[in-house]
């Protein structure tokens, strides 16, 4: 893929190694992003299979390890060419919620052994897709990535506004409060990343973050009873749980797959353009394939599906750090977390207005990068179609995701996330519509 530029300087390329001390931050500040994500699917899956505090608590400290080890090998990229797995760029893996659909119906018919054997099985569709996305980049021209990347961002704020208002179902939601939180983050990260020195402003997320914790503690935000109750080291270990290999439990999670290969196609894209890279159809393949073999080895060590986080690529323009070093380092943060619940228990109980005072400006910057992007394109009648339906397709997904509850079951899941639905409608109205004359 052609890369489109960006008006914004790096302080840091994709080769570059800080020193040590600032890896080590600027890995921390990965990690604490997108923390909120990383533990939100395993307690979900711990829900539905009614687990005990002491599984729930198993199945988080997999999941940060499967996350980190993901994500070393999506940054670093191993293996021959013929099965690279990884696209070598700065990338956060982690737990996805685009197979929570089918993780409940498993689970309801083999518990969480079901849920982990049927995830592997259907990864192999991912890993098979892989080698078919070189072939179809060709398909992907600037009004189509522009679109996707624009719609990652867009798509990404109503969980934002959740988290600035106190988590979807939380009873104090929207309070003053919360509001009054995000708000303080939101604008100490802004000011840090403007007006502070370079050395300073690249942790203008991480200083935000850290300020509002304080902050929330003598306002009584901070459980920090559960922090006293973690255990200080917990080994990891080969899955505990079982895995069930019947073949009909792997079906529900296929669309599911198909899902993850087109929003994993847009988040690569978008981490091209945001770290300033010449990203080869090979690596976007690599990328893909780095998803499907992270799903497979997970059940292994007792977590689900690992996917590529598309809300770390965000922080690559706010922080203008793009070394894969960084993201190397956050990799073994998370291993490392995952060893200890008493440090993973403090970053856990983190209000999260405070992440959504942050979410807001990271989802925003990525979303700024596609109508970046956007703006390179020619806009006649055939791009401006393009882009209004696959964006207004994919916002009208997202913000009404169960218009698709009636569809077929893999229609559905094909069409529940607003990144797939929008690209998908790009594509296609790439393929079918001729090219018209420039708008006046």
């Amino acid at each position: 893929m052609e890369n489109s530029g960006s008006a914004i300087k790096l302080r840091y390329h994709v080769e570059d190694r800080p020193q040590v001390g600032e890896t080590i931050l600027l890995g921390f500040q990965n990690v604490i992003t997108s923390f909120g994500g990383l533990v939100a699917v395993p307690i979900l899956i711990g829900s539905m299979a009614n687990s005990s505090i002491e599984e729930i608590a198993y199945l988080i400290s997999a999941a940060l390890f499967v996350s980190g080890l993901v994500s070393i090998i999506q940054s670093k990229g191993f293996g021959p060419r013929w099965f690279r797995v990884g696209a070598g760029l700065p990338t956060i893996m982690g737990t996805d919620f685009a197979f929570i659909g089918p993780a409940a119906s498993v689970i309801a018919l083999g518990g969480i052994p079901a849920y982990f054997g049927g995830s592997m099985l259907a990864s192999l569709l991912e890993i098979v897709m892989s080698y078919f996305v070189k072939p179809l980049m060709k398909y992907f021209p600037p009004v189509v990535t522009g679109s996707v990347i624009t719609l990652l961002g867009a798509t990404l704020m109503s969980a934002a506004m959740d988290w600035v208002a106190g988590g979807a179902g939380a009873e104090d939601y929207g309070s003053p409060l919360n509001l009054s939180v995000a708000v303080g983050v939101f604008l100490l990260v802004v000011l840090i990343n403007h007006y502070a020195p370079s050395k300073f402003s690249s942790y203008a997320v991480l200083i935000g973050m850290a300020v509002g914790y304080l902050v929330c503690i003598p306002l009584d935000m901070v459980d920090l009873a559960k922090v006293g109750e973690a255990a200080w080291i917990s080994l990891p270990s080969f899955n505990k749980i079982g895995i069930d290999f019947t073949p009909s439990y792997a079906i529900p999670f296929l669309s599911g797959y198909l899902v993850t290969v087109i929003e994993t196609v847009g988040v690569m894209q978008t981490l091209g353009q945001v770290t300033q890279t010449e990203l080869t159809d090979d690596q976007v393949a690599a990328g893909v394939r780095a998803d499907g073999f992270g799903s497979f080895i997970a059940p292994l060590f007792g977590s689900g599906p690992a996917a590529t986080f598309s809300q770390n690529a965000g922080l690559i323009p706010l922080t203008r750090n793009a070394s894969r070093i960084v993201a190397l380092v956050a990799g073994l943060i998370m291993i490392l977390l995952s060893m200890s619940p008493k440090l993973a228990t403090i970053i856990s109980v983190m209000p999260l207005p405070i992440l959504g005072g942050a979410g807001i400006l990271m989802f925003g910057t990525v979303a700024a990068a596609g109508i970046q992007s956007l703006s390179r394109v020619e806009f006649n009648t055939r791009s401006l179609i393009i882009i209004a339906s696959s964006v207004g397709v994919g916002l009208g997904v997202s913000f009404r995701p169960e218009i698709t509850s009636q569809l077929p079951s893999f229609l559905a899941g094909l069409f529940s996330s607003g990144i797939s639905a929008g690209t998908i409608v790009a594509l296609l109205l790439n393929l079918i519509l001729k090219d018209q004359q420039t708008i006046d």
